[in-house]
């Protein structure tokens, strides 16, 4: 197999409640995920040297050895010794440090595309074991699907589909710093923390409602207060019809799950036309696992 073509998928967090800060500086988590419809593509070349080459559309993003893809054909390349080396074409389409994974879910792909070409045969866990290692959600984009993250992130226990509906995405032209976020987080806050237990109660239901209805993110707490274009998108789905609107991970980008397509395709249409939002797409839940 000398070339390979894939989807890197986005994610979205129903819910996520952070429970502790931990020894090691890193937070405790409980989240739910959801893997959506958005996604970058990658087109991976084998070469005959045993070195890596990135290159992508967006002269912001590294094609070194700071972008999570190249790390994830490193990895595997000296644990296995290739005297191979690999091309990577990466066409971006999630926003860039939004709270989508789309580095991790580039890493996730790098690593399934890398155990195919070079005939790793490497299971599934098993290369989620050495995601981890990149970073908290590649595991997770490893699996896909819906999914109840806990520890760093990285212990997941799959869950129901998520019922289908109309996912509006929409980024600010903000940028917010991950380590800002949860070193200012005051997990004292009790009204911050969402309820996951009745989440998981909405999706072993199938019931879309109850699920959108208590949908919480506990980093609104810190990011939301700094950047308040992220409630201003959130209250503008809302009144365009969504059944609900949320913060992804820890932002800047705000979802919007609607019931009825034709108010999504309007509420798209009006962020595009306005000036609180740099990036919009309009899509769907994803819930194929690999």
């Amino acid at each position: 197999m000398m070339e390979i073509k894939l989807k890197a998928f986005a994610k979205i967090n129903l819910g996520l409640d952070v429970l502790r800060r931990r020894e090691d500086g890193y937070h405790e988590v409980r989240m739910i995920m959801q893997t959506i419809s958005l996604y970058d593509k990658i087109v991976m070349q084998k070469l005959k040297q045993p070195e890596i080459q990135v290159k992508t559309n967006l002269f912001y993003v590294p094609e070194n050895e700071n972008n999570l893809a190249y790390q994830a054909a490193k990895l595997l390349m000296d644990e296995f010794g290739l005297e191979s080396g690999v091309y990577i074409d990466l066409q971006k389409y999630i926003p860039v440090a939004a709270g989508m994974a789309g580095g991790s879910s580039d890493a996730a792909a790098v690593l399934y595309g890398m155990n195919q070409m070079f005939h790793l045969n490497l299971s599934k866990r098993e290369l989620m074991k050495r995601g981890v290692k990149i970073g908290a959600d590649v595991p997770y984009c490893i699996m896909r699907g819906t999914a109840l993250a806990e520890g760093i992130g990285e212990k997941l226990s799959p869950l129901p589909p998520m019922p289908n509906c109309k996912v509006l995405v929409a980024k600010p032209p903000v940028s917010v710093s991950t380590k800002f976020v949860y070193e200012n987080l005051k997990l004292e806050d009790t009204a911050a923390h969402p309820d996951i237990d009745i989440l998981l109660a909405g999706l072993q239901e199938g019931n879309l409602r109850k699920i959108a209805a208590n949908m919480g993110n506990m980093l609104e707490s810190v990011t939301i207060p700094h950047y308040p274009v992220i409630s201003e998108i959130r209250d503008e789905m809302l009144r365009s019809g969504a059944l609900n609107a949320m913060m992804s991970g820890s932002g800047p980008t705000v979802f919007g799950l609607f019931e009825d397509e034709k108010q999504a395709e309007e509420a798209c249409v009006s962020l595009r036309e306005g000036d609180l939002a740099k990036q919009v797409y309009l899509t769907d839940i994803y819930n194929n696992r690999r």
